[in-house]
């Protein structure tokens, strides 16, 4: 069984925050959570080392760099056994930019970004097909992502 984490709330309020924003400095945060500075700065690198924060990511807009096509696909497995073999060769499409191993319909349910649709059948057929153990997949193109927002863990605690 897992240890619980050592996370109180200003843990959470920081995780919170920097969701929001992680470009905000540790002095503006500290200011918003009435802490200073340094402790933001000793809270998150206990954060990075616990493997609560993985890391911190450029949001990019795809769309205005040229890649205008997002879509999700659901794959069959021939064997539940399969799913590592399966997915150490979809890690090397670099198109495929999440992946679950999931219950339902699907054994496992894939995000791919791609330029346009040549490149998403250029995948589909030439990349995803050949991959030994996957029996068919099904494909679903989002015309549109409505939103998307980070999970509030704030209110956790």
């Amino acid at each position: 069984m897992t240890q619980p984490l050592n996370i109180d709330k200003l843990d959470l309020q920081i995780i919170s925050e920097m969701s929001a924003d992680a470009s905000i400095s540790y002095a503006e945060l500290g200011k918003k959570l009435f802490v200073s500075g340094g402790t933001i700065h000793v809270r998150i690198k206990k954060l990075h080392e616990m493997g609560v924060i993985k890391g911190t990511r450029l949001q990019v807009n795809l769309r205005a760099i040229g890649f205008d096509v997002l879509a999700f696909i659901g794959i069959y497995l021939e064997k539940s056994s399969l799913y590592e073999s399966v997915s150490k060769q979809l890690l090397k499409i670099p198109q495929v930019v999440r992946l679950n191993y999931t219950t339902g319909a699907y054994s496992m349910f894939a995000e791919i970004i791609c330029r346009d649709s040549s490149e998403l059948r250029k995948i589909l057929q030439e990349d995803l097909q050949h991959i030994k153990g996957i029996e068919r997949t099904e494909t679903i193109i989002s015309l549109e992502e409505s939103f998307s927002r980070p999970v509030n863990v704030s209110e956790v605690m």
